[in-house]
């Protein structure tokens, strides 16, 4: 029997008798971050050279032992994907650029499997740069890219760009559009970009101002939710209608290998109450303050970035940092391990309690003055009371109105603890996606539910169907 080994410094790794859970195949921090730059600095940049680097891993790959060959394989669809996405890009710029006629009837030739395998493939990019890497970042040293070339440049950057999207945007659907609306421009603008500054810098200003442009097409402000004939939401004021909003997988987050001193505080920007905060403000603002005090760029390099003077940026910023805190919460939750394992516990019990279709139990679970919202749809509710008379009705098996049996999968979005909600409806044998909630847990009391619909299952590794006999 081979040993396993790590696959970093080829020592042999700990035995995993009696543990549960896939192995590591490496034996340290130290190795598995060692491991990660030499990925990030392996010879990739063209297209030619990603297609190198796929024949190594192909060459490399040994069926033996499992954990080893399962890591191996993983790298290799990684590259595959991201080849796969610099092709269709590739071909997209090239029709872009009148290169190939275009009859109108162009459709996206990706059946489902591949749809969802690029969603959760995203190659090696990083998720929430600093001002250091947006600054250091080299130029392009050849303006004039042929179309493969220049996609596989820009595809590295997809997913930090789609996060940035996501924060101006507060939606998942439109940061994807935006994305490639962002690299569409690239393209057309290759010829008028000098090198004077980074890749990074370049593309977070056509990402920006793309944001812009359609912020300022959708015109979208925060309402408040209105009362619905004949429900009862609690006597609290209604909260803030925010109906594009939608969660963000963790998985597309920075990863402490990635960015260990990055962490909390990217966590801490892509909560859903910062991202419903920041949707108060005015699209340039938001902006600035995004570009700032998100991205840490300084005045002068958001100034060249949005086209406008330092003393506006100052401006704006001193505008936009008092709205925003007043639409926070007074309460930050502290990301710590011990918070998160008990987040987790509660998260269990919460899923468990659905499961078992005990209110009581649920009901314990709730903070006095707990608030469920459902954008895009306009049910609301403020208060314990309010929400579990709401819920004894769906989840009696006796009322005309049951829902039916629920089973749940755990998920994280936005930094914070998810349940995917699967529903089998009386009658069927198949449990089908039906909510995606999300928790923000203070203490031991879950505080707030924002329950979003389940066509972004997928993008959260979440199925959409489970069989009955789980």
């Amino acid at each position: 029997m081979v040993d396993v080994v790590c696959l970093g410094c080829g020592k042999p790794l700990a035995g995993r008798t009696g543990r549960k859970g896939r192995s590591s195949v490496y034996c340290s921090a130290a190795c598995r971050q060692r491991a990660y730059r030499e990925r990030r600095a392996a010879p990739s940049d063209t297209a030619q050279g990603l297609i190198e680097e796929v024949g190594r891993q192909v060459r490399e790959l040994v069926p033996a032992p499992p954990a080893v060959f399962y890591s191996g394989v993983s790298e290799l669809a990684t590259s595959v994907g991201r080849l796969r996405r610099i092709a269709r890009m590739a071909r997209d710029t090239a029709k872009d650029d009148g290169d190939e006629k275009d009859d109108g009837n162009e459709k996206d030739d990706r059946n489902e499997d591949d749809r969802i395998e690029d969603d959760r493939i995203e190659g090696e990019g990083n998720s929430g740069p600093g001002a250091a890497d947006l600054v250091t970042a080299g130029p392009v040293t050849e303006v004039a890219l042929a179309e493969s070339d220049f996609a596989a440049l820009v595809e590295s950057y997809r997913r930090e760009l789609r996060v940035h999207c996501y924060r101006m945007s507060g939606s998942y659907d439109d940061a994807e559009d935006l994305v490639q609306e962002t690299f569409l421009r690239a393209w057309r603008a290759r010829d008028g970009y000098a090198g004077r500054a980074s890749v990074r810098t370049w593309l977070y200003r056509i990402a920006t101002n793309a944001c812009l442009d359609f912020q300022r097409r959708t015109a979208r402000r925060p309402q408040r939710y209105e009362p619905l004939p004949g429900m009862n939401h609690g006597g609290a004021e209604p909260p803030t209608r925010i109906t594009w909003l939608q969660p963000y997988p963790d998985d597309d987050l920075p990863s402490t290998e990635e960015q260990p001193d990055a962490l909390a505080v990217s966590r801490e920007t892509m909560e859903l109450v910062f991202l419903a905060a920041i949707q108060h403000l005015p699209p340039r603002q938001r902006a600035v303050l995004v570009l700032c005090d998100v991205l840490g760029l300084a005045a002068a390099e958001t100034a060249a970035a949005l086209e406008m003077t330092v003393a506006s940026v100052n401006s704006a910023l001193q505008r936009a940092r008092p709205t925003l805190r007043d639409h926070l919460p007074r309460r930050r939750a502290d990301w710590t391990a011990e918070a998160d394992a008990r987040e987790r516990e509660i998260l269990a019990r919460y899923m468990a309690a659905a499961e078992r279709l005990d209110l009581t139990e649920v009901a314990t679970l709730l903070s006095e003055d707990i608030t469920l919202t459902m954008p895009p749809n306009p049910f609301w509710f403020v208060g314990r009371e309010a929400l579990v008379e709401f819920l004894s009705v769906s989840l009696d098996p006796a009322s005309p109105m049951f829902l039916g049996h629920w089973r749940h999968l755990p998920a994280r979005a936005n930094g914070q603890l998810a349940a995917g909600g699967y529903v089998r409806r009386p009658g069927t044998t198949v449990y089908r996606a039906q909510v995606l909630d999300v928790l923000r847990i203070e203490g031991d009391r879950i505080v707030e539910i924002t329950s979003f619909e389940p066509h972004l299952f997928p993008a959260f590794g979440l199925p959409l169907r489970l069989p009955a006999d789980r």
